[in-house]
């Protein structure tokens, strides 16, 4: 349940960015507020935790999580509608479509649009340009701390109290379940991307935009109400667990054998000073456990297949974090699908391949008998194996949009430009139009026009998302006299082999994401026979800090930094200011996330080489 609600924050990513009109590298640090809730507290509760009754501060955990949760909802109830940028932002009623007017002939109405009086910027600070993105990081750092014991002291739990040859297939079905929560938060963050944020405040019949354009906003508020309760729900059993459970298979003298042999192994990877501290009588007060908290994590960075092993993880999630994060939004940039569809494309496809990968990772080493050894080597084995298929993806692309003055010029030429002039051209020179904005519409012979006014047109008719564009001279420069001189709203699709160009990427994506999760398990495995039993929980809990805080809080933001780089048209606040990134260079966008995220990727794979 907790993995369904982080995976539901991650598939409203970009939902979030476009309601508040906030850039990508401020959306990691939202999203980074998860690792730094974490860090607050990880150390401590992984320690001390194992000390205590396990089950029921998994349960606190949970209740903290639900209250995060409903916190990130809560900038909706505060915020006026959603006013989605037009052509004419100077309109009082900005979601009219009558308000959308083409090429205009009073210049003192251009005028007016590049000037914003104080009752637009005070409008502006109530709604999307606001600072209430601060509760939803706020909700979110709540959850961070709320999931802290979840896994360290869940996973310890089992591993106590279940036989050692049946751990590997333990930890196999709770990362498999695991992955099943993600799946389904996915599924309902497509689900809740189609619907408009103001459902049931607004006629859905007066709106110009479908869910595939890129200021529309989903209902990302309504998913997290969802996934509090859930959560909210799914603390009521850990309350009624026990402090301790009856060693599995503790009652047959078979099962003696098999721990002996598997102490037997731990021991020859464990420090003679590790396994002589193991028959020392355990701390019983609170004092002599913070006592022993600086001499334990001493002793526990002295071990040097555990801190090589954090390095790996370390390395790994940077890669991973950063690309799931920009997932969605890649898809939609690079192959132009809606956001909708590339989450769901996620959910149904690649985290169904994960958790295959991890339940074979844990089926194969329960089958063979593999030891530390043929662990390692499985994980070696199976980076190696995603480390092909993601070179592979990088040159797996589509061409860019053809938007008239970004990426084309108006007469189709490719060229691609983050000057915001070469929007005009001497086919719109008699509109007296403003390139701020972003209304694209798409013409007969599939160009985009980032506003009906720059693409010259004169009149219109319909109404609402039925809209139609006549006598556009900038659309005539393309075309032979008499042909058709109209243009709809919303973007152009893409042309060419770009569907089977997708169908190529997500192949190699969801084989790439089954190789890599096969080697799941048998780092784990290779990290907590490492260990000794008196460490476990810190060392699990030691990893969760160093992996979530260097792994999991700077990725989002460097990676949305990168992306912001090459956004050719950024949308335009209702009080002025820049808003969330409308179009970016694809070519550029492919590069800098594939690229940083591959050399990210191989330096595990460096560090893990026999």
């Amino acid at each position: 349940y907790t993995s369904f609600c982080g995976s539901y924050v991650k598939s409203s990513v970009t939902q979030i960015e476009r309601r508040f009109d906030i850039p990508s590298s401020l959306i990691g640090v939202i999203d980074g507020s998860f690792e730094i809730g974490n860090l607050l507290v990880i150390a401590f509760v992984s320690y001390f935790g194992a000390k205590f009754h396990r089950p029921r501060l998994i349960a606190v955990g949970c209740l903290i999580m639900a209250v995060g949760s409903f916190l990130m909802a809560l900038p909706h109830f505060f915020q006026g509608p959603y006013k989605y940028e037009t052509s004419v932002s100077h309109s009082k009623n900005v979601n009219s479509t009558e308000s959308i007017l083409p090429c205009m002939t009073n210049h003192s109405m251009a005028a007016a649009d590049e000037t914003i009086d104080l009752k637009t910027q005070t409008d502006c600070e109530k709604t999307a340009g606001s600072y209430m993105w601060f509760y939803v990081l706020v909700g979110n750092l709540l959850r961070g701390i709320g999931e802290t014991p979840i896994m360290p002291l869940g996973v310890s739990y089992v591993d106590d109290f279940s036989r050692e040859e049946n751990t590997p297939f333990y930890l196999a079905c709770i990362h498999t379940v695991g992955i099943l929560g993600p799946m389904f938060g996915y599924m309902l963050g497509s689900f809740l991307a189609k619907i408009y944020v103001d459902i049931g405040s607004v006629d859905l019949d007066t709106l110009t935009i479908t869910y595939k354009d890129s200021r529309w906003v989903g209902a990302w508020w309504l998913g997290f109400i969802v996934t509090g309760a859930v959560v909210l729900l799914s603390s009521i059993p850990f309350w009624f667990l026990p402090k301790s459970l009856p060693k599995q298979g503790q009652e047959q003298s078979e099962s003696k054998n098999t721990q002996l042999a598997t102490v037997q192994e731990q021991e020859n990877f464990l420090p003679e000073e590790n396994q002589e501290h193991e028959e020392k009588e355990k701390p019983v007060t609170f004092q002599e456990l913070a006592k022993d908290f600086i001499p334990s994590l001493r002793r526990l960075f002295n071990n040097s297949i555990y801190s090589m092993m954090i390095l790996t993880y370390l390395v790994a999630v940077n890669g991973f974090i950063g690309l799931i994060t920009f997932k969605p939004k890649y898809m939609e940039q690079i192959y132009g699908h809606s956001a909708s569809k590339s989450i769901f494309l996620i959910g149904i496809l690649n985290l169904p391949a994960v958790a295959l990968g991890i339940i074979t990772g844990g089926f194969v080493l329960k089958r063979f008998k593999l030891g530390v050894v043929g662990a390692a080597r499985v994980s070696i084995a199976s980076s190696f194996g995603s480390l092909c298929l993601l070179c592979i993806q990088i040159f797996v692309r589509c061409e860019n949009a053809e938007v008239a003055g970004l990426t084309v010029s108006y007469q189709g030429v490719p060229q691609v430009s983050y000057n915001q002039q070469t929007l005009l051209s001497q086919c719109n020179m008699g509109c007296s139009c403003s390139t701020k904005h972003w209304d694209p519409v798409c013409s007969y012979n599939g160009l985009t026009y980032t506003s009906p006014c720059l693409a010259g047109c004169q009149t219109s008719t319909g109404t609402g998302k039925e809209m139609v564009f006549h006598n556009c001279t900038c659309v005539g420069e393309m075309m032979t006299p008499g042909m058709n001189m109209s243009v709809e709203l919303g973007q152009c699709p893409r042309k060419g082999d770009c569907d089977y160009m997708f169908k190529i990427y997500m192949t190699l994506s969801v084989v790439g994401s089954f190789i890599s999760a096969c080697g799941g398990t048998p780092g784990y495995i290779v990290l907590l026979r490492s260990i000794q039993q008196d460490l476990k929980s810190l060392a699990l809990g030691m990893q969760t800090l160093i992996v979530r805080t260097l792994g999991g809080i700077p990725p989002p933001i460097y990676f949305g930094a990168l992306i912001d780089r090459t956004c050719l048209k950024w949308g335009t606040k209702l009080c002025g200011g820049r808003g969330a990134c409308r179009i970016y260079d694809s070519d550029s966008f492919r590069y800098k996330l594939q690229d940083t995220n591959l050399e990210v990727f191989y330096s595990p794979s460096k560090h893990t080489r026999p």
